[in-house]
């Protein structure tokens, strides 16, 4: 166990170097690997809302904590977190400093490259499973961190990029879907079952977030009961269809407010309120702060 843990250290060590040669500024930097991001943090940081894609993140160093719903993740060092759906997330560094700056290396995949892994040799998925939380925090083993190094080293390598890139990204969701929440990433490349279902309601909120609807129309849409639905989709997202929508709504409009310079009432409406006085409740207990006061801090900052 000793030698594994010092061989992954080892691994996650060269990737901070790296990383700090590449990412010279804080930030989310875009790499000349497709969907290869570098992340370097010199704070801890505001909490920031977003709605994530699928995705692999490896900390390498520092700490962050991300909101799902009202289920709190922490993970620092060594410790990877994955997404298999979009969900609207709140992230922030929570440990970072100019000299020790929060460092991570994240790709982004698709249900199709989760699919073509799974359908080799013995890997074919089940026609059919009990959803289960798109989102979970690992620990990586040496095998993880040396493909996520690889990966990552092909950036002083670039003429390598396009033949290995594509076998390294294959090989660290292999070694994912072999650890002990992989079955919870399978889910994203079924092709039945409740995990299936409950993501065709999540894009179909995504696209209609701003609409009203009704939860017996998504339960159609889903071919499952109310109670069903209500309880397979909080099981897959940590909230009821509700809040989910909510959350979204409350993202893009902070969003909104940020980007234009439009009033409360305007983009409370373009989001899919009615009653202002609801939206500014509600973004006041989601950010902390009333919706002038949040975006008056943030451009200030």
């Amino acid at each position: 166990m000793t030698t594994l843990l010092t061989h992954t250290a080892g691994a996650v060590h060269a990737l901070s170097r790296l990383i700090q040669r590449h990412a010279l500024q804080d930030g989310v930097h875009d790499t000349a690997i497709a969907r290869l991001f570098l992340i370097r943090e010199s704070a801890v940081t505001e909490p920031i809302a977003r709605v994530s894609e699928s995705s692999f993140c490896l900390i390498v160093q520092g700490q962050k904590e991300v909101l799902l719903g009202e289920e709190r993740f922490r993970y620092g060092t060594g410790d990877y977190i994955v997404t298999s759906m979009e969900l609207p997330l709140t992230g922030q560094v929570t440990e970072a400093a100019a000299d020790v700056p929060y460092l991570a290396i994240k790709f982004e995949f698709s249900p199709g490259e989760v699919l073509d892994l799974l359908t080799e040799r013995d890997l074919r998925p089940p026609r059919r499973s009990q959803a289960k939380r798109a989102l979970f925090v690992g620990q990586s083993e040496p095998m993880l961190a040396d493909a996520m190094l690889r990966l990552a080293s092909l950036l002083d390598r670039p003429q390598h990029i396009p033949t290995l890139a594509p076998l390294y990204k294959k090989e660290a969701l292999y070694w994912v879907l072999h650890g002990p929440s992989g079955e919870a990433l399978r889910q994203l490349a079924l092709e039945a079952g409740s995990a299936k279902r409950v993501r065709q309601v999540i894009d179909h909120i995504l696209v209609r977030y701003a609409d009203p609807f009704r939860i017996q129309e998504l339960a159609e849409l889903a071919h499952m009961s109310v109670s069903s639905l209500h309880r397979q989709f909080k099981e897959v997202t940590a909230m009821s269809p509700i809040q989910f929508q909510k959350q979204l709504r409350l993202q893009e409009a902070r969003r909104l407010l940020l980007s234009e310079s439009a009033d409360v009432a305007e983009i409370a409406l373009r989001v899919g309120y009615e009653s202002q006085s609801q939206f500014s409740r509600e973004y006041s207990r989601l950010f902390g702060l009333s919706p002038r006061a949040d975006i008056r801090r943030m451009r200030e900052g």
